[in-house]
């Protein structure tokens, strides 16, 4: 099932991070106190009345030397792109600007649903300034308070009616669906065509040159049906968008989405860099399975422990993807393609492991036993009992006294037993501790 995604459009200073933090809630904070996952956030996962939607702050995505009219035409056009529903978010402080006409007038001609909010209305004495926002064209304008919290209830039930009527997946649950993400230029089309032997993709080492994401299905001898979700798309509608790395980012955050697995492409000639952890950090939020692909090893120098070596730089640089493989390869000479299929079938199977609550219940007390239970001023955390509660991602609730005793430390090590007993490789596992009733 593919989410709604919903984009939060305006001028500077309107208040587009606050509100974007409120709808996203405590989501937007990342739980994990893991070391190189990043907090840089554009877009994140939200609910409202038990629906699940993508929302996307276009203020997080800048052409940096760009002049500012040039920044949020870009940015609105992003949105336009991206997004099913756009919020233009102004502000009854400065009433209607240039830049909101400018902006009203872009979006205008999209298409796509417009749901006018006036922010920074934290008294009802502002609420009669709204009513010059109809001049803008774009129907009613719903005040709102980023500050406060108000209005946004009203605001999210008008953007809920226009949602799409069919978001679902066109696929059958029985196809494994990957996609390959990383930075531009990394190779991810040529191993795709490597792969599937033939010329699906447009190919050049021009970062940026594949014009738009692209389903490709394949069969393996067994007959096992796979679809790649080609997320190379830097560029749509003929719009160069390759000056920010961001919306390269943004555009694997859909692909990630419909993925049941998710191959992480790293240049073995560039290193490691900051938005190849970006993006793989978001995959690994998503709770969805994860492959490390070291692509173009065939032009690096070998020596006799060079892949060993670049292993644990790997490791050292995402330490939070501790259970995802790695695989070198190269789509150039193809060494190691054809290993591709099995690792995600595999991956994908431990994504929908089912462990008997029993089985569960014995790793865990045999953990109890060998490591005791941390205590917190002299109050002792005490496990009565785990179940499993969820696949994609393994989601594992366990019933304790206080979850509040539960430390990430020992939540770790109550995951690594479990992953020393079960076969998670490629799977994030959530553990959920919860107070016995």
């Amino acid at each position: 099932m593919t989410k709604p995604v919903v984009a939060i459009v305006g001028r500077p200073n309107v208040g587009k991070s606050t509100i974007f933090n409120r709808i996203a809630g405590e989501r937007i904070a990342i739980v994990e106190d893991v070391e190189g996952v990043t907090r840089d956030r554009i877009y994140a996962e939200a609910e409202w009345l038990g629906k699940s939607f993508s929302v996307i702050d276009t203020g997080g995505i800048t052409m940096d030397d760009a002049p500012l009219m040039t920044q949020i035409r870009f940015q609105a056009e992003i949105a336009m792109d991206e997004a099913d529903v756009i919020i233009f978010l102004t502000s009854v402080n400065e009433g209607i600007t240039d830049a909101d006409e400018q902006i009203a007038n872009i979006l205008f001609k999209s298409g796509k649903p417009i749901v006018l909010a006036v922010n920074k209305v934290d008294n009802p004495e502002k609420r009669s300034d709204i009513y010059e926002f109809y001049s803008l064209g774009l129907g009613d304008p719903y005040p709102i308070s980023g500050s406060h919290g108000l209005g946004l209830g009203d605001l999210l039930d008008e953007v809920f009616k226009h949602f799409p009527e069919n978001n679902g997946e066109e696929y059958d649950d029985s196809v494994i669906k990957f996609s390959l993400i990383g930075r531009p230029n990394v190779g991810k089309s040529s191993i795709v065509n490597a792969m599937v032997g033939e010329e699906r993709v447009i190919v050049s080492n021009v970062a940026g040159t594949t014009r738009d994401a692209i389903d490709t299905t394949f069969v393996n001898p067994e007959g096992r049906e796979y679809v790649i979700i080609d997320t190379a798309g830097i560029r749509k509608r003929g719009k160069v968008y390759e000056n920010t790395e961001k919306y390269s980012v943004l555009r694997a955050f859909t692909a990630i989405e419909r993925s049941d697995v998710v191959l992480v492409v790293l240049n073995a000639e560039e290193g490691i860099r900051e938005q190849d952890k970006r993006v793989a950090g978001y995959a690994h939020e998503a709770g969805k399975g994860i492959v490390l692909l070291v692509n173009k090893w065939d032009v690096i120098e070998k020596e006799t422990n060079t892949m060993r070596e670049f292993e644990k730089t790997v490791r050292k640089e995402f330490a939070y993807l501790h259970y995802a493989p790695i695989l070198f390869v190269s789509a150039e000479t193809k060494q190691r393609l054809s290993q591709i299929p099995d690792l995600v079938e595999q991956v994908s199977m431990n994504q929908n492991l089912r462990i008997q609550s029993s089985l569960l219940n014995d790793v865990i007390m045999d953990a109890v036993a060998m490591n005791p239970t941390p205590t917190d001023n002299g109050k002792r955390l005490r496990i009565y009992y785990a179940t499993q509660v969820a696949v994609k991602p393994p989601t594992f609730v366990i019933f304790v006294n206080d979850p509040e005793l539960m430390h990430f430390s020992y939540a770790r090590y109550l995951e690594n037993r479990i992953r020393e007993t079960f076969t998670f490789e490629g799977t994030t596992i959530r553990l959920i501790p919860r107070k016995r009733k």
